[in-house]
């Protein structure tokens, strides 16, 4: 059997202004060994100040491994959901990130479906999503890189919605991203939909759903962030003694809004794993 593994989303300096350097040096000095950066394409204004923890991918993808490997630490996944109903967007977007990943030598790029234009019928977006990853899909088996779709919207709230866009394309690098916390807040059962999508489950965001999130339940199909790992809804010793039984590593990517949260997370799960 694989081994379950702990890293955060950089999401979680989002709140206190920080830069993705920053970010780095804080969630090594935590204890993370992994991490999930969000990349962008363009120049972005608060990232080029420092006050945000996105990394354009138009810099050298290596200076995004110097930097981790500066403070030791791993990166789990790229964070680079975007909206597969325009594919004017997510192709290059997805092909980007993709090629990224692979000079990182990082296996999963992390997305969803994204929200679905207004005007759109179903039918469409069916066949519009089809469309943007029969395209994206070539580059990923090319460089052997894993796209893992994400709970996170309208179709993919639900296992079932999930595994089909997961299946639109024929293709083993064509995962899943598993959310506890969107499952729960879009009112699915988080440990039944876990149990349905578990073989094709690559890597997990760990978060957790409490406070004033609750009263959003069924009301949204998924949020940002969560609270601390442990400080929710969620059964944390369900989730890893589920994914203990797959036979390869996963990474739990911690996805929650503070620094404090942060390193509440990681001495929860560790506990666990």
């Amino acid at each position: 059997m694989g081994n379950v593994l702990i890293g955060v989303n950089m999401e979680f300096v989002r709140s206190a202004d920080k830069s993705f350097e920053a970010g780095v040096k804080i969630a090594s000095d935590i204890g993370y060994e992994y991490i999930e950066p969000m990349v962008h394409l363009g120049r972005e204004l608060l990232s080029e100040a420092g006050y945000f923890h996105s990394f354009s991918m138009d810099e050298d993808a290596l200076s995004m491994r110097q930097i981790c490997d500066r403070y030791d630490v791993k990166i789990s996944s790229l964070s680079a959901h975007c909206p597969l109903m325009r594919p004017e967007i997510s192709v290059p977007y997805l092909r980007r990130a993709i090629q990224f990943a692979a000079d990182l030598e990082v296996s999963f790029v992390n997305t969803d479906e994204g929200v679905k234009p207004a005007w759109m019928s179903d039918e469409m977006a069916w066949k519009v999503m089809e469309y943007t990853l029969s395209m994206v899909m070539q580059t990923a088996e090319r460089y052997g890189v894993y796209v893992c779709i994400e709970d996170h919207q309208i179709y993919s709230k639900t296992p079932e919605g999930l595994l089909r866009i997961a299946g639109l394309v024929d293709s083993p690098y064509l995962q899943v991203n598993y959310d506890s916390g969107n499952a729960f807040i879009a009112g699915t059962d988080p440990y039944e939909m876990l149990d349905k999508v578990l073989d094709r489950v690559y890597h997990v965001h760990g978060k957790d759903i409490g406070g004033l999130q609750l009263e959003e339940r069924g009301k949204v199909t998924g949020v940002a962030v969560g609270v601390a790992c442990g400080e929710g809804v969620i059964d944390w010793t369900k989730i890893v003694e589920k994914l203990k039984t797959l036979d390869r590593d996963v990474v739990i990517s911690v996805e929650c809004g503070t620094i404090e949260q942060a390193k509440s997370s990681l001495d929860h799960l560790k506990k666990l794993v």
